[in-house]
């Protein structure tokens, strides 16, 4: 894991680089009023998402998604100004829904355990949801720069995450039969089990401000030897401007 974080930041730290050498922007510190020309500063993703290689006994259920918000500079190329380099900053959360099973993160275990209660009482609703500051850094392509609204696009990148929190959520407690019981939540938050760091790979096309976007997870989900070695791979819609 510490040596692919340091490929991504070696990419972010030569993408910066290049993007200032061959950008029309003055070296110098940016302000409002000298960032790079371009659109997509401000980027929403919203996205489908599933756990790639999870085991059979993982039950899971519902549409699980992921939410992404960040702001990004755009640099682009003097020698080819449909060419640029974008880095950013921003949050992104996935939210995986599991079904009649059991997680505890804040058991005391060695590793994390995804336990089957459908033959007993259980939660309607289970939600394990990860929170991440990332960092995103893309190689974009526009046919038309000087008219990035009407412009098809693409764009390949890689994301560094450090964990923020990590939560799971149920809601109404149910018999076996499915009947209700009680109606309440649970709530447990903690990041014993989770890796601290995420490397990401990133992919977008589209036209104008509305992109299709897809990400897989190169990192794991959970430390080695203490969870399944699950890996994210979202789909979804990208909306971006400013």
């Amino acid at each position: 894991m510490r040596k692919s974080l340091l490929v991504a930041l070696a990419l972010l730290t030569s993408g910066i680089v290049m993007a200032q050498s061959d950008s029309t922007v003055k070296r110098g510190l940016l302000t409002p009023r000298s960032l790079p020309k371009g659109n997509d500063h401000l980027m929403v993703q919203f996205g489908v998402t599933q756990w790639m290689n999870r085991p059979d006994s993982l039950n899971t259920g519902g549409i699980s998604r992921s939410l992404n918000l960040y702001f990004m500079i755009n640099f682009p190329f003097r020698t080819n100004p449909r060419l640029s380099a974008a880095i950013g900053v921003g949050v992104g959360s996935d939210n995986i829904f599991l079904k009649e099973t059991d997680i505890r993160i804040r058991d005391v275990a060695s590793s994390i355990a995804f336990r089957d209660v459908s033959d007993t009482n259980h939660f309607k609703k289970t939600k394990l949801t990860t929170d991440y500051l990332e960092v995103p850094v893309e190689l974009r392509y526009s046919a038309k720069p000087e008219d990035d609204a009407h412009s098809l696009k693409f764009a390949i990148g890689v994301k560094v995450g450090a964990l923020l929190q990590a939560k799971v959520k149920n809601k109404e407690l149910q018999n076996a039969a499915d009947q209700a019981i009680n109606d309440f939540k649970e709530k447990q938050y903690s990041k014993r089990f989770f890796n601290s760091n995420r490397l990401v790979a990133t992919a977008r096309i589209g036209y104008g401000h509305f992109s299709l976007f897809g990400a897989y997870q190169l990192s794991r989900v959970f430390r080695e030897n203490m969870g399944p070695d699950v890996r994210p791979l979202s789909i979804g819609l990208s909306i971006s401007g400013l």
